[in-house]
């Protein structure tokens, strides 16, 4: 490389290119280096450790995001005593930092900045960290690291401000916390820590912004004292086994953007503290799914920001409140899995941004509403086993479904960009350098559940930009399949199955070129298979099963060569290769059996109407008559009998004065 004949360069800023191969040798002759930034290329091989020994005057290197493989020894830095930032991380799997080798090596350096995130570290935090005073911000994420929770960490270097030790295995409890009033940041995420939390622990960390301690197995309840987090952005306690109410001080943190309590065992949720979670104003991820949350569901038309709403897995009861949400731009509603009952409210269509609706597992019922269709940015609907009826509204056939424009990315964004912090350095007084600390939460994280293919997966990150399906099983429609379902050219799943549609099989059907499953099963639908389903290219699941379909089955070519009879089990009159029916042209679905087979078929399976109505009516008198002698002469039957019509007139009485009150009360609170 050129700037090889520069042996007085004292920065070296490289990074976000392409350069590839091994790092150039001539590093080794630039004793006045102090910056060394050759982050997000494509350099390969081992890094020397020899290449550091003349480095004499190096403060700042990153060699992150690089293609490095093999083992580098961090005790090739100790001589270098001007070191301050060290930045060292792989998106593969192929390098690995040995800290502690040789044993009791003590360095010379005092960092402020370490980053050594993906670098297959075991055992304990590196030793050597012990004799460091001045850190502002550690990284150690994405490693092997075992022990219990650092805490010395943070009281060696009162000036810490990030901790980052997600996706680890340490082990124990937190250890109580002294007072640290610059720590910003802590996330010991996807650990194995366990215990319950510190009851003071918002007034040991006051200045926390975010605060992640999911997947891991805290207990117990969630200290108030949280509130004291006067700046609290960002809280993340989901997948441990948090119990007890959800405290109402929590849900007065005016910063907070981002809440995840998912996958806990928090229970009760009243009215009034449903009324303070629409004063987080500025929130935009609310998720407390999987829980065992109940009772009824309030307005959160005052969340002017809101992005994503996860509800499901809980006890919510009663209708879904006319006002619940006044924000167009939300992206995901999930309040599937709850006891929710009545109609989907009106207020519905002004949600113009919605890409993911999900209202399974309820007690819904009433028609599809047509204001349903004004959702036209829907990708995932999700209405299966309620009780819906009517017919498909033909509307259906202009949402989009998937039909997404390219720079339509929605589940790849940052939602909270207040998160996003770069660390200032500066060397020999004009030298800036930013690290970026890569701790936002975006929609990559997101997860949301859908049924296609026989089965229901979870569907993260950036695939909800591709995914798109129409779920509408387990309902009572009826009526004919609207021919317009044909124009979702985008969707990969439309699950119909087990409904009460009847007629024909739309052609129509044959334009979703992009369909992956397909399932019409469990319904009452009747004619021929259209040939022209054969024509997408892309279908992995097909069913008609338990249907009243009849004539040729598809030619078993393209994806069609590979359904088998289950596909189109209990059908009666398909015929075809998969069937011991042959078809034959002379054949017809409206086929009748000779005279002789009906007569014989006659004896077992006609009535005698006449006959049946007569004897029905002469066994519903004597019933009567033998009931009414019983009262006759038995008195004290015949007051039991009297006492018991008695109280069922009380028992309804009561019961309807009593609902006519709840409703009253409800509706005017």
């Amino acid at each position: 490389m050129c700037f090889c004949q520069l042996n007085k360069l004292q920065d070296l800023d490289l990074s976000s290119n392409l350069f590839q191969g091994i790092l150039p040798p001539c590093l080794n002759n630039f004793s006045s280096l102090r910056l060394l930034e050759l982050s997000g290329n494509l350099f390969s091989g081992n890094i020397p450790s020899p290449l550091l020994h003349n480095l004499i005057s190096l403060e700042c290197i990153d060699l992150s995001y690089n293609q490095f493989e093999g083992s580098f020894p961090f005790s090739s830095f100790a001589n270098i005593s001007k070191l301050q930032v060290v930045s060292l991380g792989s998106e593969t799997n192929k390098f690995e930092v040995e800290t502690e080798h040789p044993v009791g090596w003590v360095p010379l350096f005092q960092l402020t900045v370490l980053k050594l995130f993906n670098c297959k570290l075991a055992g304990g935090v590196p030793g050597f960290l012990q004799y460091q005073f001045k850190l502002i911000v550690v990284e150690l994420s994405h490693n092997k690291l075992t022990g219990s929770f650092p805490n010395w960490l943070l009281e060696n270097n009162p000036g810490l401000e990030f901790l980052l030790l997600k996706n680890n295995s340490l082990m124990g409890q937190l250890l109580p916390l002294r007072i640290h009033t610059h720590i910003v940041l802590l996330d010991v995420s996807y650990n194995q820590l366990n215990g319950q939390l510190q009851g003071n622990v918002g007034h040991m960390i006051p200045n926390i912004v975010s605060l992640i301690l999911a997947n891991n197995n805290f207990e117990g309840i969630l200290p108030s004292s949280i509130a004291e987090m006067s700046f609290l952005l960002f809280l993340d306690l989901s997948a441990n086994n948090l119990s007890g109410e959800i405290p109402k001080q929590l849900l007065a943190a005016k910063y907070l953007e981002i809440l995840g309590l998912s996958d806990n065992k928090f229970h009760g949720i009243r009215c009034e503290k449903q009324r303070h979670i629409s004063q987080l104003s500025r929130l935009k991820i609310l998720d407390v799914s999987q829980n065992h949350l109940s009772g009824y569901l309030s307005s959160l038309k005052d969340i002017q920001y809101l992005k994503h709403l996860q509800l499901e897995g809980n006890m919510f009861t009663g209708l879904i409140p006319r006002d619940f949400l006044n924000y167009p731009k939300i992206f995901t509603l999930d309040m599937r899995d709850n006891r929710l009952f009545g109609s989907i409210p009106n207020s519905i269509s002004g949600l113009s941004e919605l890409r993911i609706l999900s209202l399974r597992g309820n007690l819904l019922s009433g028609l599809l509403p047509n204001h349903i269709c004004n959702l036209t940015q829907i990708s995932l609907m999700d209405l299966s086993s309620n009780s819906f009826s009517g017919s498909i509204p033909r509307c259906f056939g202009h949402i989009r479904f998937g039909d997404m424009k390219k720079d339509d990315d929605v589940f790849g964004q940052v939602i909270c960009s207040d998160n996003t912090w770069k660390y200032l350095t500066a060397y020999a007084g004009y030298l800036v350098k930013y690290l970026w600390l890569e701790i936002t939460e975006t929609e990559e994280n997101y997860e949301v559940v859908f049924g296609t293919k026989n089965g229901r997966y979870s569907y993260v990150g950036g695939i909800l930009n591709v995914m798109s399906g129409l779920d509408l099983s387990c309902n009572n429609l009826t009526g004919e399949i609207p021919h317009e379902l044909g124009m979702l050219s985008s969707i990969h799943t439309l699950n119909l199955s087990r409904n009460q549609l009847n007629g024909p099989i739309p052609k129509s059907f044959s334009n979703l070129s992009q369909i992956e499953s397909f399932d019409l099963s469990y319904n009452e639908l009747s004619g021929e298979i259209p040939p022209e389903l054969v024509e997408p290219n892309f279908l992995e699941v097909f069913s008609v099963a338990y249907n009243n379909l009849s004539g040729r089955v598809p030619d078993l070519k393209a994806q069609f060569g590979t359904f088998g009879e289950s596909s189109y089990q209990d059908n009666s009159f398909l015929c075809g290769p998969l069937f011991k029916r042959k078809c034959n042209t002379s054949i017809e679905p409206s086929y009748s059996p000779p005279e002789s087979s009906r007569e014989s078929e006659a004896k077992w399976y006609d009535i005698d109407y006449d006959v049946f109505f007569a004897s029905f009516a002469a066994s519903y008198i004597m019933v009567l008559l033998g009931f009414a002698t019983i009262l006759y002469i038995n008195p004290y039957w015949r007051r039991r009998w009297f006492y018991l019509i008695e109280d069922g007139i009380y028992s309804c009485y009561y019961f309807a004065l009593d609902t006519h009150s709840k409703l009253l009360a409800y509706l005017y609170n």
